[in-house]
């Protein structure tokens, strides 16, 4: 729980695993020290060592000898708690588990799941393993809790971009320090190609497809469903579902729809922003809807339109698992989820099958004391004000974080990153 804010850490023992791209858990160790936490890092690869050089122990292991390096580590400087990026990589599933079993607490940081300006920092797990309850009486059975108005984050992209740009190439520049290291993504120069792919694809669909948006919400306002699709390696298709891939979600929603949507529906699938370059989906939706006798006329494939508009304007939401999920509740959107979704609650969501939703979803409305309160409680409790790539403007945070226990109304001063020598890095 966060409610306590940045105190609860003050006189623990806190290990770092693998953070996101860039110095956010460098900047985040200064504030758990000033807190009076006694801070520990273990670095998997050069990234993670060109973001946080020192007072760090590097793991050159395979991955075999990870649970052994980890319970050593863990006894010699009395872990109270560990705090790591992502709970589905194979090295942090390995650690949760060895958590658990030594009732040692984990805390798990994610891109929010209420968006913008918040970050995610879940107690145990995040997504499918979050152990946030699914009862809605839970929920409207609790007093009502004040949520402040986040301060605006902004745009990030840049940033993003920019620290993976360097995480990845000191990954490939350094991995003679880390030889037995295997990324949960490919480490090959090549992998910048789709990151160049995304910059021009962009510019072409925002000219292909400026009328699209313009017709959806005149010409078929309330007549379409929007299906957003996950990034193609995403957890939430990986781990959080049933489906191999988008591939198999993309088959299964339009085979769904071809039998039994409404005839005067169309279908509208919108890519991921930050699949863009990776991904194109066009000719398998094409191959598909003529397979199910589903004409062009009745199918939309888009990519960067405005996504609160499509909301307002949709009869329906399909998806996996998204953060666009609470967005589509937060309209009113009627909507069905397909993965595991800690959003997917009765009273909040469908609850009905897929081939029931097509023409269910014009009977469902989402109960709006439930959402309110189920937004509160998850704000609360596994949400801070702030953002993994752009700290906020907050006194006494290096990591720009809003937590309940802090002033937000000051400035602060970020101090310098520490870029160091390869020549430094500890070996475990």
């Amino acid at each position: 729980m966060i409610a306590n804010g940045l105190s609860k850490y003050q006189g623990k023992n806190i290990l770092m695993l693998q953070g996101p791209v860039g110095p956010f858990f460098r900047r985040l160790s200064y504030d758990l020290k000033r807190a009076g936490a006694n801070v520990h890092k273990v670095n998997f690869n050069g990234g993670d060592w060109f973001f946080y050089p020192t007072d760090c122990v590097a793991f050159t292991e395979s991955h075999k000898e990870w649970p052994e390096f980890l319970e050593k580590l863990i006894k010699e400087k009395q872990i109270d708690s560990i705090l790591l990026f992502g709970d589905c990589r194979r090295m942090h599933r390995v650690s949760c588990r060895i958590a658990e079993r030594l009732k040692i607490e984990v805390g798990v940081f994610e891109e929010g799941y209420v968006r913008p300006d918040y970050l995610t920092l879940d107690m145990g797990g995040v997504n499918g393993h979050s152990s946030l309850p699914k009862d809605p009486e839970f929920y409207m059975n609790r007093s009502k809790m004040k949520v402040e108005s986040a301060l605006p984050v902004g745009q990030t992209i840049h940033l993003s971009s920019l620290y993976s740009v360097l995480y990845y190439t000191a990954c490939i520049f350094l991995h003679s320090f880390f030889p037995k290291y295997t990324h949960h993504r490919p480490l090959k120069f090549f992998e910048a190609l789709p990151f160049i792919r995304s910059f021009f694809r962009k510019k072409l669909y925002a000219f292909q497809e400026r009328h699209i948006e313009n017709e959806l919400v005149t010409q078929h306002s309330k007549n379409f469903f929007l299906v957003p699709l996950q990034v193609y390696n995403d957890s939430q298709i990986i781990v959080h579902s049933n489906y191999h891939s988008n591939i198999h979600f993309i088959e299964e929603v339009i085979t769904s729809f071809a039998e039994n949507a409404p005839r005067e529906t169309i279908l509208v699938i919108k890519h991921h922003p930050m699949d863009r370059g990776h991904s194109d989906y066009r000719k398998l939706i094409s191959e598909i809807a003529a397979k199910n006798n589903l004409s062009e006329d009745r199918w939309r494939y888009i990519h960067d339109q405005h996504l609160p508009t499509l909301l307002n304007h949709a009869r329906g939401v399909v998806l996996v698992n998204s953060t666009v999920g609470l967005q589509a509740i937060h309209h009113s959107a009627p909507l069905k989820v397909c993965g595991k979704a800690i959003y997917d609650i009765e009273g909040l969501t469908y609850q009905g099958t897929l081939t029931n939703f097509w023409y269910g979803a014009t009977h469902f409305t989402v109960n709006r004391e439930l959402y309110e309160r189920y937004r509160e409680y998850v704000v609360t409790h596994t949400q801070l004000n702030g953002s993994i790539y752009k700290p906020l403007e907050v006194k006494n945070s290096v990591a720009g974080l809003v937590w309940p226990d802090q002033n937000r109304e000051e400035i602060f001063a970020p101090e310098p990153l520490e870029i160091g020598n390869a020549s430094q890095i500890k070996v475990s």
